[in-house]
């Protein structure tokens, strides 16, 4: 039988050299190197046995049927899966498989850890404030910032990602480590004297909160008024993981009234809006002490040749009547 297979948006070659060597499928990528539109999707969908998708996609029930009952798998280019309608696919018999690779950990991991030395020594404020031609000379108490080692770092969410975080801060500045999971993880704890907490009293003592959880019903705005207002007034949180998770508003009402030392953030709640109400003046952009990125946490050549791979690894074993390694229903 010949697969065919519908590539939403071109992504790095090795996964689909990967498809392309295999006489089972017959592969076609999206033409344009931008997000496809609703209706172009759908109007692929008929002629499609597995779709290959990115997280900007939403994959619901009517992307599903639009493919006439033809479609049998689904291989999302991404370790979170929450653009996909996970009980609809089981309903229909669709199989779903994401992307995960031990380089997507090390590369977010570094991103997440870039983000925090950026705002503990305020990098971004000090580069815009060179490039403005402010430096005149030095002086004892220009653009002071804060040292991270020693300090206490709170991770949401401790599994590939927030432990390789804990881990490298831990060995690599000497930062105290507490965590907040659905259990404990007796791992980190021996290998980094992790402390388990509960998260408002992570909250309370961290000096650093990092987020690492999936987008779930039950970790929307996981972060909200409550939580932020139990955080030092001078410690930053950190997410890399979805936006939804931090309420956007309450962010911002807590950076406007001071109530934290200030954020960093890959991922935005209205995405790709960096802000969900562009009418009002209160914006993420506005303030020096928000370090903002463009969802590019795991954006380096090796991480996204590894998802690629993985992806068409997926698909190939499917094909060939072996359970793909990432399926998720």
């Amino acid at each position: 039988m010949k697969y065919s297979v519908f590539v939403t948006r071109d992504i790095p070659d090795e996964g689909l050299k990967i498809l392309a060597q295999n006489d089972q499928l017959d592969v076609r990528v999206y033409e344009h190197d931008k997000k496809i539109s609703r209706e172009e999707l759908l109007s692929e969908m008929p002629n499609t046995d597995i779709l290959l998708s990115i997280l900007t996609e939403k994959i619901d029930a009517e992307v599903m049927d639009a493919a006439k009952g033809r479609l049998k798998m689904i291989a999302n280019y991404a370790v979170g899966f929450d653009n996909i309608d996970i009980p609809a696919a089981k309903e229909r018999g669709i199989i779903i498989t994401n992307a995960p690779n031990e380089k997507i950990s090390e590369s977010v991991a570094e991103h997440t850890i870039a983000l925090i030395l950026a705002l503990a020594h305020r990098i971004v404020e000090t580069d815009t404030f060179t490039r403005a031609g402010k430096y005149e000379s030095w002086g004892p108490k220009l653009l002071l910032g804060t040292d991270i080692a020693g300090k206490t770092v709170g991770i949401i969410g401790t599994g590939a990602i927030g432990s390789m975080v804990v881990k490298k801060l831990h060995l690599g500045f000497g930062m105290k480590v507490v965590y907040n999971d659905i259990k404990p993880n007796e791992a980190l704890e021996k290998e980094v004297g992790a402390t388990f907490m509960e998260k408002d009293e992570l909250l309370k003592v961290a000096d650093v909160v990092s987020l690492h959880v999936p987008l779930l019903p039950a970790t929307h705005h996981l972060i909200s008024e409550h939580e932020l207002s139990l955080m030092k007034p001078t410690a930053f949180i950190i997410n890399t993981s979805r936006g939804p998770i931090i309420d956007e508003k309450a962010l911002l009402m807590a950076l406007q009234n001071k109530k934290i030392g200030g954020a960093g953030l890959d991922v935005y709640e209205c995405e790709p809006l960096i802000d969900c109400d562009p009418t009002d003046t209160l914006e993420l952009r506005t303030f020096p002490n928000v370090v903002l990125t463009p969802h590019t946490a795991s954006a380096t050549e090796g991480t996204r040749q590894a998802m690629s791979r993985v992806a068409a690894q997926n698909i190939v074993a499917f094909v060939g009547g072996i359970k793909p390694p990432n399926k998720l229903n």
